[in-house]
C-alpha cells in the first residue's frame, strides 16, 4: 500500500518531510514488526528523560502560545501527569504482554488457546491546542508500551509548543520511531490521509468527522476524543460553598480550555443566588486578581476568544442574566483574559446553550426534580464527562446507572483524567475508544487469537462422511 498523498506529487516541503518519516517508519516496522518488553520500557524511560529535562522549555513554550498561561498548571496538567502516566506503564507493561490464556472447550481438546498483544504498526496521533503536551504524550505512550512507531501532528494554534516537543523527541527517538509533525492547512490534511495502523484524535466533534472520513479512505481505525457540554448536577442537600468551590476548581483551570471542563450545572430550584455567591468567594479565594495573576491563564488566540465573546453577546441579547466575577474589578480591554462568567436563565437557542464553551463561562440552570435534569442531560448527546454532587451513595449510584458519558465523576470534577488506571475516552458525540490505563494498551495493539493443536488431531473425527459414529453421539450431546 502507498500513501494516499503522493511523495513525487507535491512540492510543499513540510508534507514531503512527513511522507518521508511515514515510510521510514512503514519499512522499519516491516523489517521488524516485533518488540520485547526491555526495548519498549527503554524508549519510556528516553521520554521520560527529555520531559524532565525540556520541562521549563515546554512551560515557556506553551506561556507564548497562549500569550500567557500559567507554569504550573502545565507542569501539573502535563508534565507530571506525563511523567505519572509513564511510572504506571512501566510498572505494569511486562504483564500486560504476557499470553493470556484462555478457555478451550472440550471439543477442540487437546489443545491450548491465547490472547497475544501485538503491535498495529505505525499509528498517527493528532494533538488539540488546549494541552498540546499532554494530548501528544498520553496516546505516544500506549503507542510506544504498545509496540508501535508514533508520528505526532501538533496544533498550528500551538507552534512554538511543537517546535520545543519535535526537538525534545528528536532527541530522545529516531525518526524512524518517532516523529513530529507541525504546520496546517495542507499538512493537516495530508496527515488524516496517511494509511495509518491507527489513528488518534483529540479535538472538536465537527472536525473528529472530517478525521474519521479521511481515515475511511484507508480502513484506518480511529479512537476519537471528542468534547461536548459536560454537566454538573448539585443533589439539594450538597453544601453549595462544597459545590462551588470543585466547580470553580475545574472551571477556572486553564481558563475553562479543558475537554473534560463543566460546561453548565443544574442547581435546585430557588438556589441560584447561593450558588452566585459561593462562585464568588470560591473564585476569589484562588485569584485575588485576574488580568495581571500568573496563575489564571489566557485564551488561546483572537479566534477563540471572538467564539466565547459572540456566545455571550447572544446570551445577553436573548435576556440571559450574567454574572461577572472579576474579583479586582479590572478592565480586561488589550487582554485574552475573560473574567468568570455565570450565565442564568438560558434558552435553547442561544448559542452558548447549543455549543460546547471552552472558556470562564458556566450556564445555570434550574431543576424541580433529581429525575428532570437526569432526563435534560439523556435528551442529549452523551457528554465526556459527567459530574454529581451528593454525599448519598445511594442517590449518587442511581445517577450513575441512569447517564451515560464518558467518565462519570461524584464530588469532583475535571481530575479523573489524571488517574493513569482509569481508561478515558468518550461514548457517542464525545468520542469512541479508550486510552490510559490497561485499556490503552489494549487499543494501541492487535489482541490476536492462537490456537496451537498438538500432534493429535481430533478434527479427523467431524470430518466427513457425515456417518460417522462421532456425529451421532455429537447430535446425542447437542439435544440434551
Amino acid at each position: 500500500m502507498t500513501a494516499s498523498v503522493s511523495l513525487h506529487n507535491t512540492d510543499h516541503p513540510e508534507v514531503a518531510a512527513m511522507l518521508r518519516a511515514f515510510d521510514t517508519q512503514r519499512t522499519a516496522f516491516r523489517l521488524r514488526p516485533g518488540t520485547s518488553a526491555s526495548e519498549r520500557l527503554a524508549l519510556l524511560d528516553n521520554l521520560r528523560g527529555v520531559l524532565v529535562k525540556y520541562q521549563d522549555e515546554l512551560c515557556r513554550a506553551i506561556a507564548a502560545d497562549f500569550g500567557h498561561r500559567s507554569h504550573h498548571e502545565t507542569k501539573f496538567a502535563e508534565i507530571l501527569t506525563s511523567l505519572e502516566n509513564i511510572k504506571y506503564y512501566t510498572k505494569n507493561l511486562r504483564k500486560w504482554m504476557e499470553p493470556e490464556k484462555r478457555h478451550i472447550s472440550a471439543t477442540h481438546m487437546p489443545a491450548k488457546g491465547w490472547v497475544q498483544y501485538q503491535p498495529l504498526g505505525v499509528v498517527g496521533i493528532i494533538t488539540p491546542w488546549n494541552y498540546p503536551v499532554l494530548l501528544a504524550l498520553s496516546p505516544l505512550i500506549c503507542a510506544l508500551a504498545a509496540g508501535n512507531r508514533a508520528m505526532i501532528k501538533m496544533s498550528s494554534f500551538t507552534p512554538r509548543t511543537g517546535e520545543t516537543l519535535k526537538r525534545a523527541l528528536a532527541e530522545a527517538f529516531s525518526e524512524d520511531q518517532v516523529a513530529v509533525v507541525t504546520g496546517g492547512g495542507i499538512v493537516s490534511d495530508a496527515f488524516s490521509r496517511l494509511p495509518f495502523n491507527q489513528m488518534t484524535f483529540t479535538g472538536s466533534t465537527n472536525v473528529g468527522r472530517t478525521v474519521m472520513a479521511a481515515a475511511a479512505e484507508n480502513l484506518t481505525p480511529v479512537l476519537l476524543e471528542l468534547g461536548g457540554k459536560s454537566p454538573c448536577i448539585i443533589h439539594e442537600s450538597y453544601p453549595m460553598a462544597d459545590a462551588a468551590q470543585r466547580i470553580a476548581f475545574g472551571k477556572c483551570w486553564n481558563a475553562g480550555q479543558t475537554c473534560v471542563a463543566p460546561d453548565y450545572v443544574f442547581i435546585p430550584r430557588g438556589k441560584t443566588p447561593e450558588f452566585v455567591a459561593a462562585m464568588r468567594k470560591a473564585v476569589t479565594t484562588m485569584y485575588s486578581s485576574l488580568v495581571n495573576n500568573p496563575d489564571y491563564t489566557s485564551i488561546i488566540n483572537d479566534k477563540q476568544y471572538k467564539r466565547i465573546s459572540s456566545y455571550i453577546d447572544d446570551a445577553k441579547a436573548q435576556g440571559a442574566e450574567i454574572f461577572e466575577i472579576n474579583p479586582a474589578g479590572e478592565s480586561f480591554a488589550g487582554t485574552r483574559k475573560l473574567p468568570v462568567l455565570l450565565v442564568g436563565k438560558v434558552k435553547p437557542d442561544m448559542l452558548i446553550t447549543q455549543n460546547e464553551i471552552f472558556g470562564p463561562v458556566l450556564m445555570m440552570m434550574e431543576y424541580d426534580r433529581l429525575e428532570d435534569a437526569i432526563h435534560y442531560i439523556n435528551d442529549r448527546p452523551h457528554p465526556l464527562a459527567y459530574y454529581y454532587f451528593d454525599y448519598d451513595e445511594k442517590r449518587a449510584d442511581f445517577v450513575m446507572r441512569n447517564s451515560q458519558s464518558g467518565g462519570f465523576s461524584v464530588n469532583d470534577v475535571i481530575t479523573h483524567v489524571a488517574v493513569e488506571d482509569l481508561p478515558f475516552g468518550g461514548v457517542g458525540h464525545s468520542g469512541m475508544g479508550k486510552y490510559h490505563g490497561k485499556e490503552g494498551f489494549a487499543s494501541f495493539s492487535n489482541a490476536r487469537s492462537v490456537l496451537v493443536k498438538p500432534k493429535f488431531w481430533t478434527v479427523r473425527f467431524l470430518a466427513a462422511p457425515f456417518t460417522k459414529p462421532t456425529h451421532k453421539i455429537i447430535e446425542k450431546v447437542l439435544l440434551k
